[in-house]
């Protein structure tokens, strides 16, 4: 008896439409196929689901049973495939409806108490799930996604494992169905169980700036890194740190996401499907409400900074998608590790190709680094100290250090401002409670970043930072003087800066300008962005 339950696959973050068909015939032998490009795990599938039919009471699954996941020509994998395959073997043997009776519904009479209702219509759901051997339904990746194909497909909604459910409530108009058992979805099916659909999720209402564990006001001195990492946070701009180890470079880091402005629900929701195609997304959690920060360390490999795989999932820098990637002890990273980082800061976007396939992935994210200048952690003096530094700054090519807008040196901290007593956090410059100079808090770093997005926000729109500005767009919205093209035109000649680095320039002098709420970039914006090309000085 022939069957069919609708599902998805995924490729990439974006979901496609997948047509389960199921061929269950009485037969003297016994044989189980998937095809259809399955993997390993959708192989499997038919050994989970023949236990958890058995274990939730349903006859136990006997002679040929031929599955087809359609399009076949494209690779299917996961277990997600369990719960529509369990639910087309049921109705080909007749125990769930593959329509609803509605003859007497539809003239409006209410069922009899007796009698079941109309049930669900399988048709106009998107089913998926795993199955676990006693009919319990587990989770799957990329709920969020198969929500938006149900919802562009025309579909009523989608029948997802109930931890998925809140996942997919925050696509607005699709039902989303989370069932708990094999058993609760036979009942919605055939009306035994009235559905409950997850509220829909409000997406505006859950986002919330993120709350650093550390303030800014705890970091001692610092000021000058403090003023680039708030120039880098208000344009969006990739930010490298170095200098001598213990000086507050990663404590810094964890700060940051302090002072970042809040996700947009449209950005929310971009980043939900990210963590949710990775399986990074928290059973239970319908969407990742602050921007992500990660941190992977010095040994991860390529693949797992980029992405890849045979059927490729997101990596690092795909999971800091409207976030920041934290990259410390930057020259410990495999060099050329680091050299695939050089197309997603270009271009915000990662393409993984492989024979069958070629899949793009989001990364659009704010590079943090830190560095020491030597693998010891300082500098030893004289020559020796200068070569061996060197040395080490040689493990990143020019390349990427042209990628990045901000190198700033992070001194070592004086004695006096370690040992001085703490007073209680207050404004940049401002004295703490024992009457001690405090630094510039992350209050004060925040106020100052949403002002100068919103600067940019009225002048180019809500999607394009300072730091995503082309050259045509720097013509026109970051015009030089006279005194400050001067300026920039002797630091490219002198410092040998690359074209690129004269972009990159222009689009901090405009963020320096927008700080200070100025329309026109002086000598004086031009003269600090120049001053934080800091490693093409050494050069």
């Amino acid at each position: 008896m022939l069957a069919r339950v609708q599902s998805y696959l995924l490729q990439g973050i974006d979901a496609l439409s997948c047509e389960v068909e199921v061929d269950h015939t009485d037969a003297s032998d016994v044989r189980r196929t998937v095809v259809g490009l399955p993997d390993a795990a959708v192989k499997e599938s038919l050994e989970r689901v023949s236990a958890g039919l058995a274990n939730s009471g349903y006859e136990e699954v006997r002679g040929r049973l031929l599955v087809n996941l359609a399009p076949a020509d494209v690779r299917k994998e996961g277990p997600l495939y369990d719960l529509p395959i369990a639910i087309a073997i049921l109705m080909g043997r007749g125990v769930v409806r593959s329509e609803p009776d509605r003859r007497r519904y539809d003239r409006g009479a209410p069922p009899p108490p007796d009698e079941p209702g109309p049930g669900l219509d399988a048709r106009e759901y998107l089913v998926a799930g795993e199955l676990a051997l006693d009919g319990r339904v587990r989770p799957v990746r990329g709920v969020i996604a198969m929500a938006a194909l149900a919802k562009s497909l025309g579909r009523r909604g989608v029948i997802v494992p109930a931890e998925n459910a809140p996942e997919a409530a925050v696509v607005p108009g699709v039902e989303a169905i989370g069932v708990r058992t094999l058993a609760e979805l036979v009942g919605l099916l055939n009306g035994g169980l009235e559905p409950r659909p997850y509220p829909t999720v409000d997406a505006a209402s859950l986002l919330c700036t993120a709350r650093a564990e550390i303030d800014f006001a705890d970091v001692r001195g610092q000021e000058n890194v403090k003023r680039a990492i708030t120039v880098a946070a208000a344009g969006a701009h990739n930010l490298l740190m170095l200098g001598p180890a213990g000086t507050g470079k990663s404590m810094m880091a964890k700060a940051l996401p302090g002072v970042l402005p809040p996700m947009t629900p449209e950005e929310a929701v971009e980043v939900t499907r990210v963590y949710s195609a990775a399986g990074k997304l928290e059973p239970g959690s319908g969407l990742v409400a602050v921007r992500p920060v990660r941190s992977p360390h010095h040994t991860a490999s390529g693949a797992a900074i980029i992405g890849g795989g045979i059927v490729p999932r997101p990596g690092e820098v795909s999971l800091a998608h409207r976030g920041v990637l934290f990259l410390d002890e930057l020259p410990e990273f495999p060099r050329f590790v680091l050299e695939t980082l050089r197309q997603p800061l270009e271009d915000h976007v990662v393409t993984v190709a492989r024979s069958h396939s070629a899949v793009r992935f989001p990364a659009d994210f704010m590079l943090v680094a830190a560095m020491n200048p030597t693998p010891k952690g300082d500098v030893a003096p004289g020559e020796f100290g200068r070569r061996e530094m060197d040395r080490y700054l040689a493990r990143l090519s020019g390349p990427l250090l042209d990628r990045i807008d901000l190198h700033v040196e992070a001194p070592a901290v004086p004695f006096a401002e370690l040992s001085a007593p703490r007073g209680s956090p207050n404004g940049g410059g401002a004295r703490g409670a024992a009457g001690t100079p405090r630094g510039t808090s992350s209050a004060a770093i925040r106020a100052r970043v949403l002002q100068a997005r919103a600067v940019q926000i009225a002048r180019q729109g809500p999607v394009t930072p300072n730091a995503r500005l082309s050259g045509r767009q720097l013509d026109e919205l970051a015009p030089l003087g006279d005194d400050a093209r001067a300026l920039l035109g002797q630091a490219m000649s002198e410092l040998g800066l690359s074209a690129r680095a004269y972009d990159k320039i222009r689009r901090v002098a405009r963020t320096l300008a927008d700080l200070e709420e100025a329309e026109t970039i002086t000598v004086t914006h031009v003269a600090e962005a120049v001053s934080y090309r800091l490693l093409d000085r050494k050069a």
